[in-house]
């Protein structure tokens, strides 16, 4: 099986160089780059499997890289940041990252994230991970396909269509989708989707689900999904 291929754009070269020896020593290739038009090249170049991009990083920041990326690939996308409050982290999940970490980080940490990501799209996750996981696995047993108004999802072929135009939707996107259309109506708590979409095993950032909800609201429709102010989410059916 061949390695996961992770690219890692991270200007303090000290930061750089660990992180990559530390994902390395589990397994992983990496590609380390010092800015983000070096990142975009090598993006380009390689076609990794999963891109950790720091959020302050030189020439092309971190948000506007993601956003690239996002611009020509649904491959997953982890931001780092030195501040867990800080807005550059909702504008990297708005520009279409699946998840973040917050810096200082413990290599066990990011690893463990890197191969939730990873599964969740359907990647191996690496030596120790458990190989194939992701939305194939969720949609087993939905079936066919599901209507709610203008809305179609095909859990079969994993497409989705509003007015019968195609919708694109990341793997995450996707996900999410998925938990809600299998029991439209019903009220999901964020923690419960941080949970079955994220691979969370503790506690999270709300956040992740928030800034995913509303970009899936503007590819399926404002007033598809719910607000259930105090306990979660809702697919109106």
């Amino acid at each position: 099986m061949a390695e996961t291929h992770v690219l890692f754009v991270e200007d303090d070269d000290v930061i750089r160089e660990a992180t990559q020896l530390a994902l390395e020593r589990v397994g992983f290739t990496v590609t380390a780059m010092p800015d983000g038009l070096s990142g975009l090249e090598a993006f380009r170049a390689d076609r990794p499997d999963i891109a950790l991009l720091d959020v302050m990083v030189p020439g092309l920041d971190g948000v506007s890289l993601c956003r690239r990326i996002r611009d020509e690939s649904t491959v997953p996308v982890i931001m780092l940041s030195a501040r867990a409050d800080s807005i550059d982290v909702v504008l990297g999940l708005e520009a279409g990252a699946d998840d973040y970490v917050t810096k200082p980080f413990d290599g066990a940490v990011l690893v463990a994230r890197i191969r939730a990501v990873l599964r969740r799209f359907g990647h191996a996750a690496g030596p120790e991970g458990t190989g194939q996981g992701g939305t194939e696995g969720e949609a087993e047993g939905l079936g066919g396909v599901l209507a709610f108004g203008d809305l179609e999802v095909d859990t079969d072929g994993m497409e989705v269509r509003r007015g019968g135009e195609q919708v694109a939707l990341t793997p995450t996107e996707m996900r999410l989708l998925l938990e809600f259309s299998s029991a439209p109506g019903t009220v999901l708590s964020r923690d419960k989707l941080l949970e079955r979409v994220w691979d969370y095993g503790w506690g999270g950032d709300t956040r992740v689900v928030d800034v995913h909800v509303q970009r899936l609201r503007t590819k399926i429709g404002q007033d598809r999904i719910e607000t259930v102010r105090g306990f979660g989410y809702k697919l109106r059916g």
